[in-house]
């Protein structure tokens, strides 16, 4: 998604990609498409920020990228109307039950506690 915003808004900086993706990992998905050669950064209006911008291998992909999206949206709802609840509502509701305790932090948990039982 961050690649299809960029193609239809133009450079952005990585905090406009965040607002606009909702997205809290967003400098670390910045960087890996910079590692990739499918962004790259150029100074913003001041020393604190960059702007991203798609490279024309970027650019020959979104043709593609938003074909996959919209599939993608489609599967999904296509999905919900398989199951007994919605999709989107598990989903928000696993986000809420990791941000109370990480996925990480529960293993470990789990493994602390067979530790100490054995």
């Amino acid at each position: 998604m961050p690649l299809i915003s960029l193609g239809h808004r133009g450079a952005m900086t990585i905090r406009e990609l965040a607002d606009a993706l909702t997205h809290s990992a967003m400098s670390q998905t910045v960087s890996a498409m910079l590692h990739e050669g499918l962004v790259r950064g150029v100074a913003g209006a001041d020393a604190r920020t960059r702007q991203v911008t798609l490279t024309k291998r970027a650019h020959a992909l979104l043709p593609l990228l938003e074909a996959e999206w919209r599939s993608t949206e489609r599967a999904v709802r296509e999905l919900e109307g398989e199951l007994p609840h919605p999709l989107s509502a598990v989903v928000r509701d696993l986000e809420a039950a990791l941000a109370r305790g990480s996925f990480h932090d529960r293993i470990a948990h789990h493994l602390a506690s067979q530790e100490r039982s054995s």
